[in-house]
């Protein structure tokens, strides 16, 4: 028999678990891995030091670009800190619009780890059924900012805008008869509520679409059962957060145990794995998104009932209304001055963590009362689950790389901040 010898190889940087800049240099015995190196910083975002040379509102849009599939989070993190530096506290419709957004988000976000997790392992009609969902959800983003990604919705003080009374339309061409275009609309004839009401009402029946085909999947057990085990000892002690912890079997999440927003009057449980291996933490998102679901119909019949302001009455926080600004001098002096130099923030510091889709998500700002925050310090989820890596996949084989990566739920913008 040929004498195996131990090697050294490179592991993308182009390959698709590996989101396009994630490079691992593999110490390998054959085709068991010894060794894996993670090779960070192929994307250098600047983001903490971007943030710290303009105003503190200027930098809501540069939260979104952190982890690009979790937009509305990443702001909620930052505009809590800011808000409490401010010791400002948004309308109490504003926060159930935020908290539905966040779980839409959740949604939008556990979606797109699911189809390309299952692209990564050899499912590929996974990731059809998902961006089929997300494509709605997308929609609502849409609807509200006027962006489907970076929608910069979530302000110091609020939200830019209440939500629309109705939806955009698909409209005839020559791709799409008017037969298709009806079909499509039907959804869309009332408020966006509505249609949310709609993608809620048919959602579940899609994440049990998603179960059928992998949950007891024979092949998808093979290739995620007992691999990248972490017990929940070894996770807290490795700072993991969010699925990764629960996992592991550790109840733990922020919108239980340190609620914000209007968490703490809504109904909802919390997953919990068993093993704390990849097949687990599977099982753990593909419930969160049922529970999201849940959630987001909790926030539809509040905000239904409840209508009322979305934004601080503040100008010196927030803008006034446009019609005001173009109609009376003192409102369009408060405009100028917002946009271009922002407001002074009072002396201190603050920490606002918030449960994003892929664990703790926190924004730790310094201010010196200057009109820009002194320092910005960001805790991303993804970060320290990549430090894991290396003891998650020692003695597995080449493929369960692959595999392991996907269960990470990595996203670099918020690694290579």
């Amino acid at each position: 028999m040929a004498e195996i010898q131990n090697f050294t190889m490179n592991f993308g940087p182009q390959h698709p678990a590996a989101h396009g800049v994630l490079r691992l240099i593999l110490e390998m015995d054959g085709e068991v891995i010894q060794r894996a190196d993670p090779h960070v910083g192929l994307l250098h975002r600047g983001t903490e030091k971007l943030a710290e040379t303009k105003p503190f509102s200027q930098s809501v849009g540069y939260m979104d670009r952190l982890d690009y599939v979790s937009m509305m989070c990443n702001e909620h993190g930052y505009v809590l800190a800011i808000e409490k530096l401010l010791g400002i506290t948004p309308p109490v419709r504003a926060q159930y619009i935020r908290v539905m957004f966040d779980e839409i988000t959740r949604l939008l976000n556990h979606l797109m780890w699911l189809g390309a997790h299952g692209l990564d392992i050899g499912a590929m009609t996974m990731f059809l059924y998902c961006f089929r969902e997300r494509e709605d959800l997308l929609d609502c983003y849409e609807a509200v900012s006027g962006s489907r990604m970076h929608a910069n919705y979530y302000r110091p003080g609020g939200v830019y805008r209440d939500l629309p009374d109705q939806m955009p339309k698909y409209q005839a061409s020559k791709w799409r008869s008017q037969k298709d275009v009806d079909r499509l609309n039907a959804v869309r004839s009332g408020s966006m509520l509505d249609f949310l009401q709609a993608f809620c009402d048919k959602f579940p029946a899609c994440v049990d679409d998603y179960e059928t085909l992998l949950t007891d999947n024979r092949i998808w057990k093979q290739r995620t059962v007992n691999i990248g085990v972490v017990s929940p000892e070894r996770a807290l002690q490795l700072g993991f957060t969010g699925p990764m912890l629960r996992g592991s079997g550790v109840e733990w999440d922020l919108r239980k145990k340190q609620p914000y927003a209007v968490y703490d009057q809504l109904d909802f449980d919390i997953p919990v794995g068993v093993n704390g291996d990849s097949y687990d933490r599977y099982l753990v998102r593909v419930e969160e998104m049922r529970q999201s679901n849940r959630i987001i119909e909790q926030c539809i019949k509040w905000l239904r009932e409840n209508p009322g302001p979305v934004m601080l009455d503040d100008h010196k926080i927030t803008p006034p209304k446009r019609v005001e600004m173009k109609d009376d001098m003192e409102s369009l002096i408060h405009h100028f001055k917002l946009f271009t130099e922002g407001y002074c923030v009072p002396e201190g510091e603050a920490y606002a963590a918030i449960e994003h889709p892929k664990g703790e998500f926190g924004i730790y700002l310094v201010s010196d009362g200057a009109n820009k925050p002194y320092r910005v310090k960001i805790r991303p989820p993804g970060f320290v689950h990549l430090s894991a890596l290396a003891e998650m996949v020692d003695g597995h084989m080449l493929a369960d790389v692959v595999a392991v990566i996907g269960t990470l739920d990595i996203v670099f913008g918020e690694v290579d901040r």
